[in-house]
């Protein structure tokens, strides 16, 4: 089965926003830099990124995500943003907020990039991203596991092929708030490695990229989503299928 890349995708400059810049955000909006990097050296116009976070750096954030003491008590999005401004020379945007739904419809990106820490804010964000994005990619991890999926939602269009399901639809236990979660904060780095594996992050991120590669390169997918085990080293692809 395969989804295949509707055309503006590869003719135009795609809006993105990335909702979350903690450990998988903060390593997705770097892969993206470089995503963008290439996809431009081989004609693409380009990724337009806008990223959305509203915490700031802890010294329990540095070394499982890409900040250092420098970093502390600074917005998320805005530092990373304008590092990343400053490597590859681009213009994307920083809010240092959490997302609502006038800040997505505002941006009006064709693909959302979800890396929040909780059902609850990914029920909130389903809702508004179901009418306002084409593509949703969610990004999400445990201890030592986790998953990324890609989907659409069900009123995009596709340009052939097996359209891509709703990510939420079919992993509905992403946005299920009736299981309690722990949002508490860590106070340091030692505390926070108890409740994550030090890559896991970096393992997520790095399928996720590549169905993006494959998105925008190659114009066509067979797989639209992974899990990752970091204790057992699998990693199982989750192909297109029909709905």
């Amino acid at each position: 089965m395969t989804h295949i890349t509707p055309a503006h995708f590869l003719e135009k400059c795609v809006n993105v926003a990335l909702i979350g810049c903690g450990g998988n955000g903060s390593q997705m909006l770097t892969g993206l830099a470089r995503l963008n990097h290439a996809l431009t050296a081989l004609g693409h116009p380009g990724l337009q990124v806008t990223a959305f976070d509203g915490d700031t750096v802890s010294e329990a954030n540095i070394g499982r995500q890409l900040f250092s003491p420098a970093d502390i008590g600074q917005h998320k999005s805005v530092v990373l943003v304008h590092r990343l401004n400053a490597f590859f020379g681009l213009d994307w945007h920083a809010r240092p907020i959490h997302a609502g739904a006038s800040e997505l419809v505002h941006v009006g990106a064709s693909i959302a990039i979800v890396c929040v820490d909780s059902a609850a804010a990914r029920a909130k964000l389903a809702r508004t991203l179901r009418s306002t994005a084409a593509y949703v990619m969610d990004l999400g991890n445990r201890t030592s596991d986790g998953q990324v999926i890609f989907g659409a939602s069900p009123s995009a269009p596709h340009a052939g092929g097996v359209p891509l399901r709703w990510p939420y639809d079919v992993l509905p236990e992403l946005i299920d708030t009736s299981v309690p979660e722990d949002d508490t904060p860590s106070c340091g780095l030692a505390e926070a490695l108890e409740r994550q594996e030090l890559f896991i992050n970096q393992a997520i991120v790095t399928p996720a990229l590549g169905i993006l590669w494959e998105f925008f390169r190659h114009r066509q997918l067979t797989w639209c989503g992974a899990f990752v085990n970091l204790k057992t080293g699998h990693v199982r692809p989750l192909p297109v299928n029909k709905s």
